[in-house]
């Protein structure tokens, strides 16, 4: 069975990460799991954590009033879930679901946001692999945006 630090070491979102900042990281770490259709978090809650993804599959939502849930994007192993706990007020833009049984690693997002003041390397670090998520997310919901209502543009 692997720690929080190997399987951290090992996932794509932290490759080439300088291990000393693994092992940082790794203080804020433990390993959690999602059933099938279990909400992970919803759109308004408190965003405390982020979530390295080692199996299964989970779809990012997004309500609207008039034709319910939206999946804006699914992400399975290899990915990351999560950037709201890094962006003031920290609370959830959408919501997440696991679709199929998920295992992951759950970050705190404050301790590591913490750790991130006491260790500039580390916070910039987080912060570039953040916006690569930050801007597929983006770039999945306009894609997703147009495919709704692109028709009646």
């Amino acid at each position: 069975m692997q720690t929080p630090e190997s399987s951290l070491a090992e996932h794509p979102f932290l490759k080439d990460l300088n291990p000393r900042l693994i092992t940082f990281l790794a203080g804020c770490a433990l390993s959690t799991q999602f059933h099938k259709n279990q909400f992970i978090f919803r759109e308004g809650e408190e965003a405390n954590y982020f979530y390295i993804i080692l199996d299964g599959k989970v779809a990012i939502e997004l309500f609207a009033p008039e034709r319910g849930s939206i999946t804006i994007q699914t992400i399975g192993e290899g990915e990351v879930l999560g950037w709201s706990w890094l962006i003031p007020p920290h609370r959830w833009r959408f919501d997440a679901r696991a679709i199929e049984s998920t295992r992951a690693i759950a970050l705190d997002g404050r301790c590591l946001r913490s750790k991130c003041e006491e260790d500039h390397e580390l916070g910039y670090e987080v912060l570039k692999r953040f916006a690569s998520v930050i801007t597929s997310r983006l770039e999945a919901t306009r894609l997703q945006l147009l495919d709704v209502y692109g028709a009646h543009v």
